[in-house]
């Protein structure tokens, strides 16, 4: 979808405690997200650049993986060479059968 410029991975290929970001809105957040992972809505990471890493490997996700391919083409735009896509988004990631957390008390869900 968006051509062999953007790295993926698939949930399998994440390792525990690996820096996960989430692009996605606050209520998405809210209802569900792989644990340990970084909220940081897509339209705020221009403004937040400095907080993404540089120096380990950044697995940016969304819901089903437009979002996020978009981030990592812009930060690979901007000097990022660390960051990867993650193929399907939270999606695969509750299909595949990882961990999903809420912040809401709630069951956790994608949304």
């Amino acid at each position: 979808m968006f051509g062999p410029q953007v790295p993926s991975v698939t949930p399998n290929e994440v390792a525990p405690g690996a820096y996960v970001l989430d692009v996605r809105e606050p209520d998405e957040w809210e209802a569900g997200h792989a644990p340990g992972a970084h909220h940081l809505p897509m339209m705020e990471v221009p403004a937040r650049m400095a907080e993404i890493p540089t120096d380990q490997e950044v697995v940016v996700v969304c819901r089903s993986g437009g979002r996020s391919g978009q981030v990592v083409s812009y930060l690979m735009g901007n000097g990022w060479d660390n960051v990867r896509n993650l193929d399907g988004g939270m999606q695969v990631w509750a299909a595949a059968g990882r961990e999903v957390v809420s912040e809401n008390g709630k069951p956790a869900q994608v949304l």
